[in-house]
Order: structure tokens, then sequence, then C-alpha cells
């Protein structure tokens, strides 16, 4: 059920947006589809955001360590180059996501090998991948910046992935309008959050418009779960496949 994900629904001006209920996502109070949330008495905190660098936040390039990690996912140095994939210079075993809009570092996303993760404080939460969006008819939607980076390596870069996986705060000022873009492929993860969050995207960006993957089967009583899941076990072009043969949207 979509009431999982634990998050509050809102339309201001013609566009939507839904944030998590957690405190440090900076929203409260209750929100109406029908109308303005001011107009209902939305509490939304006053958030100034720090303008960040590379080098203010202490990133420096990825070192053999974490590229060899990559490597073993199927990630190439040269994707991780064009996503201004980095590391942490005080701790060389953390994956630094750089959140980019228009080339400007608006962000960034933390992650261990270990996966635990954390965002940069005081920063904006984006959709990652945001400029490779700018412009096209057709749009992928993914759970983690790993499955951004495993559909690059199938021939796709028109991906963009929700910044917290499911439940996520997402908000869909940062997508291009439906004049724009006249399909949109989900390819959230399989598991239950995931389907629910397919669910909250298509109900949001008209389900018209929406295609939703089908991960294949893993064996007689599971299918791949992700993106990178499939890269991983059976290679870019079965990925290719499985988000070109991605089929109308049905809840």
């Amino acid at each position: 059920m979509v009431r999982s994900l634990s998050l509050h629904i809102i339309q201001d001006g013609g566009f939507a947006m839904w944030r998590c209920f957690h405190t440090e996502c900076g929203w409260a109070g209750q929100a109406f589809a029908e109308s303005r949330a001011s107009y209902y008495g939305v509490a939304k905190k006053v958030e100034s955001f720090e303008q960040v660098s590379e080098e203010s936040i202490g990133l420096e390039p990825l070192g053999a360590k974490l590229i060899a990690y990559f490597g073993e996912r199927m990630i190439s140095e040269k994707t991780l180059q064009r996503n201004a994939v980095m590391q942490m210079s005080s701790d060389k075993n953390v994956i630094a996501f750089t959140y980019r809009q228009n080339g400007l570092l608006v962000g960034c996303k933390y992650r261990t090998v270990g996966k635990r993760f954390w965002q940069e404080k005081d920063t904006e939460k984006r959709l990652y991948g945001l400029d490779d969006i700018n412009d096209v008819p057709e749009i992928i939607i993914v759970e983690g910046e790993i499955d951004k980076l495993s559909l690059e390596e199938a021939g796709f870069r028109n991906c963009v992935s929700v910044p917290g996986g499911a439940p996520g705060k997402v908000s869909t000022k940062e997508l291009p309008s439906s004049e724009k873009v006249s399909r949109i492929i989900l390819a959230t993860d399989g598991d239950t959050s995931g389907q629910a969050l397919a669910e909250e995207l298509a109900r949001r960006l008209g389900k018209d418009r929406c295609w939703q993957v089908r991960w294949p089967k893993k064996d007689d009583h599971s299918c791949f779960k992700d993106a990178n899941e499939v890269l991983k076990h059976m290679g870019p072009d079965a990925l290719k496949k499985v988000i070109e043969d991605a089929e109308l949207y049905e809840p």
C-alpha cells in the first residue's frame, strides 16, 4: 500500500510534491491535493542552504579501492567520472555521490561499502542526475544512485534517482513538464516499498505517460530487485532490454 511510504503529499500551483514524515525533512502538518497547502496551514521550516564546493566539504577523486568496488558492480571508471562520483578526503572508504544542478554542486550523499548512508548537512535534497534530463522526451526514474549509474552502463543517460530511496523526499517541480516529457519509465526496486513508490510517482506524474519495468526472474522463487542486480548478473545488454520492454503502468 502507498501508506507504507509514510509521506505527506501536497499540490501547490499545479505542482505536486511529497515529503517524508521524519522531522529532519522539515515538514509538519497536513496537506490536501485539491488546494494550496499554505491555505490549509501546512507549517514548513524556513530552510537556508549553504553554497558548497568540493573543497569546502572535503571531497577528492575516487581512489583505487573504491574504483575497484564499483568495478565489482559493473560500473566503469568512465561512468564514475562523468557523474562526478568522489570520496571523502578524511575517510577514503566513504563514497560521495555529488548532486548537481546546472553543473553546480548543490548537495552530497555519502555511502560506505557497508551500506551506511547520510547526507551533507544544510544542502538541498534534489533528484540525482537532474542535468541528464534537460530537454529529453523520455526519462527513467530509479531508487538509488548506483542504479542510475547502472543504467548508464546499459546506454541510458536520461535517468534520475530519488534522493533517499523509498521512502524518500521527491518533488515533481524538478521534473520536466508533461509538454516536454511524453514517457516516464519507473524502474524502482521490486520490493514492496519500491512498488509503493512507483504507484505514488505514477499517480502524481500521470499514469497515462508512465511505464513500469518488470525485473526478470533470478530463480524459481524470486526476481532481481533492481537495475544493478540485473547488470551484475545478466550484463548491460540484458539490462537494456529490460528497460526497453517496460510495460504501460498498471497499479
